[in-house]
């Protein structure tokens, strides 16, 4: 059996990644992540019978740094792929210290000591396109970064970082930037989440800048295919995007969103002041795992958004009540 270990197993797309591998009978599963198990209907895996190929641990990436990497010597996993970081860009701005330190830090210890041994197959390194800043004309994976939040600048010394250790030591890297992911199970103050329960709630949706700002979204299903393909067929060093066909505005997204829950956009909106350093496009261009991995986004944004209206709708009595901004954990 090979033998998968995951960082971040809790985070939205690494349980979406730990499921999608537990399709293959072959694949044995360790999962990582520094809290608790989110409730079972935050982790797809968990709606499984059988999860005797599956297992949790409780580690921190930052402070558990000496007993994690004694625990991957321990159990030489071929494949490691790494969700765990500081994702958000508002609250990059107030503690930069402490997305460098999990973006770039922790990394750097992990990476230097992964390189010495002996067991790694691939190292799978979730970044983001973020990096590039505002995303202009066709933006391959070849484009310069130039990023615009602390969060983006952190990402993007990670990969600076990853990259010096796959040119000088041969360090089995593939590297993957997904644009907006999106789906059931998200956290709740994401926008489609947090749309949907506003809405539900009689409450009104802030768009920020009014919504102008494109976005590329894509459903983690999607997104896990297309890591799944790089991690097994992708060219050592390399980078690949993943990305739909074009990009949407926030505010026609949340449009959609209105209009399937019988509401007007006008009326369950309200423009608020722009965020610090947003960029106004994310496109990029997936042409070259189009090409080379035979990839494609299957779901569209429409079947996306209702199914996350399912899921929030059928697990309403729990969801209603729970917190629906973000919480800040150093």
């Amino acid at each position: 059996m090979a033998k998968y270990i995951i960082l971040g197993s809790n985070a939205f797309s690494g349980q979406d990644f730990v499921d999608l591998l537990l399709d293959d009978p072959s694949a044995e599963v360790l999962g990582i992540s520094r809290g608790v198990p989110k409730p079972d209907l935050f982790l797809r895996y968990r709606q499984r019978r059988d999860l005797s190929r599956f297992a949790f641990h409780r580690l921190d990436l930052n402070s558990d740094s000496d007993t994690l990497l004694s625990f991957l010597d321990a159990q030489r996993p071929e494949y490691l792929i790494n969700f765990a970081a500081q994702s958000e860009v508002g609250p990059s701005w107030e503690f930069p210290e402490q997305w460098f330190e999990t973006n770039c830090v922790a990394l750097a210890k992990l990476v230097n000591h992964l390189r010495k041994q002996g067991y790694l197959k691939r190292y799978l390194h979730v970044s983001s396109p973020e990096a590039y800043g505002s995303c202009v004309g066709v933006v391959t994976e070849a484009a310069p970064l130039n990023p615009s939040t602390p969060y983006a600048a952190s990402k993007a010394g990670a990969d600076y970082l990853l990259g010096c250790y796959a040119k000088t030591y041969g360090f089995p890297l593939v590297t993957v930037r997904a644009t907006n992911v999106y789906g059931a199970r998200q956290q709740l103050f994401k926008i489609m989440m947090r749309s949907v329960i506003n809405i539900r709630k009689g409450r009104v949706i802030q768009l920020h800048g009014g919504g102008t700002a494109v976005k590329s979204y894509i459903h983690i299903r999607d997104v896990s295919r297309g890591e799944l393909a790089i991690l097994s067929k992708g060219r050592q060093g390399e980078i690949y995007h993943l990305s739909p066909d074009s990009g949407v505005a926030v505010r026609d997204v949340v449009r959609i969103i209105a209009e399937s829950l019988g509401k007007r956009f006008e009326d369950v909106t309200e423009t608020v002041a722009e965020r610090p350093g947003q960029d106004a496009a994310y496109v990029i261009d997936s042409t070259k795992a189009r090409t080379e991995l035979g990839w494609a986004p299957q779901i569209g944004l429409r079947e996306g958004i209702g199914e996350v209206i399912d899921w929030i709708d059928a697990n309403w009595e729990t969801v209603r009540d729970l917190p629906a901004n973000y919480v800040h954990r150093p």
